[in-house]
Order: structure tokens, then C-alpha cells, then sequence
């Protein structure tokens, strides 16, 4: 059978393209070697929020008595979360094979191989030992977890995300490397476990690409929770359960009962893609982590929808004026947008507008002694160029910024928005 398109990977980026070209009419066949969601589904955004959110749930029972609720000996089962955390997962990954099904497309599990520069009348794909034409290939190969050459760390039963994910003990002390956003929120869940949880970055502040001083804020609020913070700290060696840190010409020797390595994540291979994500080859497409952008999930789902539909002779270009990106911990940090950091590396002039989240009376009302600050960053012109939330639930409000800021819209037009009281996205309107 000849496809009109071929998709390597069933990740968001692979799932998207194909039920989008599948309800389009194209005859779709999507490959995937491992299982359908990829790794976001598997063992990224869908189960680390599964977990994070039994985390909150569990936190706010015990603080419950600030509400005038009375919650007696609450505690925790880690083996019921993690099967919860693989329920969810099951009902997800069913979900997304019934929208193949539900859309026509044909799906295949194994190891996909091709020569794109081999083309006779189509593109010949090899996958269990049987071979499958296209017309067009989308490659969605998504990306893999960074593995640093420390010495000691491959004789070292060391954790990475998809470990963690799966571990059904609560260690006595963890020592995570890497301050990025899997770091940072694996940090904020063990840390409401009762781990002892430490913090080695390179950099000299943890989530890097975030606001330096909303990422400084929320370091600050985990630090107050038990967390403890190695910046600009090199990791020399690892010895079973010892780990050797350098800063500033000193070193010194931490103990911990399990590292977990999370130093970011690298595209399986590295594709460059035009603004409707074709590569050198115009039948051939890419998607997703091995664009190298971003290495978000809604990225790729974005970008597989301008690949299908300029297949589909709709010509709309990708945009990465407005990706979000949020950070799951409690509280939540979420930014879109550009940051100071990256306005003054460019040379444009802005003014900083800031506001505490507790102006905000929904958010008063749901965060008994909580704290957070809005922060938008405008142009000369009244263009809002960025805008980063530190307070729950900004994972859910960055969207408004996000939308003005992909129309390119002014202080004064969302100023104008009518915004529903009490809600906590009102700290939007009350900052312009």
C-alpha cells in the first residue's frame, strides 16, 4: 500500500500530524518503537504531573487547618501514586490509539528506517522486516535524556526522570544534578515526601531560560521548605553514593542515598526546518524535539499542525513569538514571552511592571499565606513583550499573555478585556 504520508514517531509532535492528516483525507501510517505519547505521555509531562499533584494534594491536606478544615493523621502512600501515575498513563496512551483509529490511520510498533534521499516514485520505510511507501514523511523522533561523562557515574546506580517516575520508595536523601525544570520539579515532589533533597546546577540560577529574578524567587520559597541549593557548582566525580562538587576552586564531598541525573534532555537527531517545517528536502518534514527549539510539548504539537496542513496547501507559518513555559512545582512559575535577560542581550528598550499575586482576592482566598509577584515586560511602544508568573495557578493564566503577545497586542487593548472577578488571571489586568 502507497501512503500519502509517513510519520516517524508517536509523540505529540506524530500523534497530532497523523490524526490531523488522517481526518484530512491523507492515508496516514505513524510508526513508533515504543509506545504511542511518546516520552511526554510516558515518562515526561503527563506522569510527573500525575504525581506532582498528589504531592499538592497531600500538602494541602496537612496545611488544611488553615482553611478550617481538620485533616488527622494524613500521610502518603507512594506505590498507590505511582499506580495512579500509570493509570493515568494507560487511559491516555488507549485514548490517543482510538483517535488513529477514529481518524484512519495505520499504526505500526517498531523501529522505522529510511533513506530520504532515496526516492524512485516514493519514499520506501523498513519496520519489521516489511517494507511501506509514502508520498511525504513527517519526522517526529523526539529527543533523549543527557547523560554527562562525570566520572563514577556509569558504575553508579544512578535514577533519570524515568526512573524516578517508577520508584516506589521514598529515598532518605536525594541529590539531584541539574537545576532545569525536570530537576526543579523532581526536587519540589520528593521535598513534600519528606526527602532530604539537594540541588547541584552549573549555572549561576536554577531554570535557566526562566526570569533570573522570578527563578531567584521561587528557589528562595523552596529553600524555605528544606531544599538545599548549589549554584554555580560543578559536579567532579561520583562514588556509589558520594558526590564530589567544585565551586570556585573548592571542593567538597556530599553524601545522599540516590542521585538523580537531570541535566536536559538532546533531540535524537538534530533536523533544520523552514517556517512550515520542511527540511532540505521539500517532502520531507520535522517536528517536534528535533527541531531543537524548544523541546516542549505544545511546541511540537504546533509545529506538526503547520507541517500537516501546508501538506494540505494551507500556508501557515510557524510561530515562536509566544511559547509558554511552565514549571510545575509549587508554587508554579510560568513565562512566555521575552524575558529582561534576553531584552537586553538584544538592545530594546522596556519598562517592567509587577505586581503581588495576593492583589489578587481569588487567589488570596486559595493560597492562605502564599506569595507570588505578575510581572510584564512592555515596549516603548506599549507592546507587551513578555509576561512571568510565580504564584498558583499560573500554568493555567500564562495563556492570556501568551495570546496578546502572539497578536501583539498593547498595555491598553488587554486593558480593555473584561476579565471574570473573582478569578486569579485578574492579576493580568490589575499589573498593566
Amino acid at each position: 500500500m502507497i501512503y500519502d504520508l509517513a510519520i516517524i514517531g508517536g509523540g505529540p509532535a506524530g500523534y497530532t500530524a497523523a490524526e490531523l492528516a488522517g481526518k484530512n483525507g491523507l492515508k496516514t501510517i505513524l510508526f513508533e518503537k515504543n509506545a504511542l505519547g511518546g516520552v511526554c505521555l510516558n515518562e515526561g509531562c503527563i506522569p510527573t504531573k500525575t504525581v506532582l499533584y498528589s504531592a499538592k494534594v497531600y500538602n494541602t491536606a496537612k496545611d488544611s487547618a488553615k482553611y478550617g478544615i481538620s485533616c488527622e493523621n494524613v500521610s502518603y502512600d507512594l506505590s498507590k501514586i505511582i499506580a495512579r501515575k500509570n493509570k493515568v498513563v494507560r487511559k491516555l496512551v488507549a485514548g490517543i490509539r482510538a483517535k488513529m483509529t477514529e481518524a484512519g490511520v495505520d499504526v505500526v510498533n517498531g523501529n522505522a528506517k529510511w533513506n530520504y534521499e532515496l526516492r524512485i516514485t516514493n519514499y520506501e520505510i523498513e519496520c519489521n522486516e516489511q517494507v511501506y511507501q509514502a508520498k511525504k514523511i513527517i519526522v517526529c523522533t523526539g529527543s533523549e535524556t543527557v547523560i554527562p561523562p562525570i566520572p563514577g557515574l556509569k558504575e553508579t546506580n544512578f535514577w533519570t526522570s524515568r526512573e524516578a517516575l517508577d520508584n516506589k520508595e521514598v529515598p532518605e536523601s536525594l541529590l539531584i544534578i541539574g537545576g532545569g525544570v525536570i530537576g526543579i520539579e523532581f526536587a519540589s515532589f520528593f521535598n513534600t515526601l519528606g526527602t532530604k533533597v539537594v540541588v547541584v546546577e552549573m549555572m549561576e540560577e536554577i531554570l535557566g531560560g526562566i526570569d533570573k529574578e522570578l527563578s531567584a524567587l521561587l528557589r528562595n520559597e523552596l529553600t524555605k521548605k528544606g531544599i538545599e541549593f548549589h549554584l554555580s557548582t560543578k559536579v567532579i566525580s561520583v562514588n556509589n553514593r558520594q558526590v564530589e562538587i567544585e565551586k570556585d576552586g573548592e571542593k567538597q564531598l556530599l553524601e545522599t542515598s540516590q542521585i538523580l541525573l537531570s541535566v536536559g534532555r538532546k533531540p535524537t537527531q538534530t533536523v533544520v526546518a523552514n517556517e512550515f517545517m520542511q527540511t532540505s528536502n521539500p517532502d520531507i518534514y520535522a517536528c517536534g524535539d528535533v527541531t531543537g527549539f524548544s523541546l516542549l510539548a505544545h511546541t511540537a504539537v504546533r509545529e506538526a499542525e503547520v507541517a500537516v496542513n501546508h501538506i494540505l496547501g494551507k500556508k501557515e507559518p510557524m510561530s515562536y513569538k509566544a511559547i509558554p513555559g511552565v514549571v510545575y512545582t509549587n508554587p508554579e512559575i510560568a513565562s512566555v514571552g521575552k524575558t529582561e535577560e534576553v531584552l537586553q542581550t538584544e538592545g530594546i528598550a522596556y519598562t517592567v511592571k509587577k505586581l503581588p499575586m495576593a492583589y489578587s482576592g481569588r487567589f488570596v482566598s486559595e493560597n492562605e499565606q502564599g506569595s507570588g509577584v505578575c510581572k510584564i515586560i512592555e515596549g516603548e511602544d506599549g507592546t507587551i513583550l513578555g509576561v512571568h508568573i510565580l504564584g498558583n495557578p499560573a500554568s493555567e493564566i500564562i495563556v492570556i499573555a501568551g495570546i496578546a503577545i502572539e497578536k501583539g497586542m498593547k498595555v491598553e487593548e488587554l486593558k480593555a478585556m473584561v476579565f471574570p472577578h473573582p478569578t486569579v488571571g485578574e492579576i493580568i489586568k490589575e499589573t498593566l
